[in-house]
């Protein structure tokens, strides 16, 4: 009996290390996922910020088909980055509307032209109301919405190359 109480600190010690060793080598997925999915958009009214472009509104997002609502800001890096794919989207005939997060109109025309353009809406977020009502942890963010005005889909992060088809065809069968 007591040889067993001899090793019991020992046994202890090595569960806790295998523990914080197993922590360190396969980290938390820390995506914040929105609750929405599959739930109605919250309520939307967001004015123009890009000239040529309307806002977006329920009515808009709720009527037409689905789409791909693209959370971005000119001042972020990411979101220029995932611009090539957007244009690629869009080439594919997915119609992205976009919501632009804490930005003014000089930033978002020079981004626009500096990266392209593959929104067919913009509404601007000065506050991330909408943001935040979306469920969205930051940028860029998209989000598949049925014509009903469903969420279908949430993708957090850069869209990247392996992401394109997958999204055009949850686009699709968002129909």
């Amino acid at each position: 009996m007591r040889r067993v109480l001899l090793w019991t600190p020992l046994v202890a010690f090595v569960i806790v290390l295998a523990v914080v060793a197993s922590g360190l080598f396969r980290p938390a997925d820390r995506t914040v996922r929105s609750a929405l999915i599959g739930k109605s958009l919250p309520d939307v009214t967001l004015p123009a910020i890009a000239p040529g472009k309307p806002g977006l509104s329920n009515a808009s997002l709720r009527h037409g088909g689905p789409r791909l609502l693209n959370i971005f800001g000119s001042w972020c890096i990411p979101c220029a980055a995932e611009t090539p794919q957007l244009l690629r989207l869009k080439a594919m005939g997915v119609p992205i509307d976009g919501i632009a997060i804490r930005d003014t109109a000089p930033d978002l025309r020079d981004f626009l032209a500096r990266y392209g353009d593959p929104y067919r809406a913009i509404g601007n977020d000065a506050q991330s109301r909408v943001q935040l009502a979306l469920g969205s942890a930051g940028v860029p963010e998209s989000f598949v919405i049925d014509g009903n005005g469903t969420i279908v889909l949430q993708h957090v992060g850069v869209i990247g190359a392996d992401d394109v088809e997958a999204i055009a065809a949850a686009v699709r069968s968002a129909r």
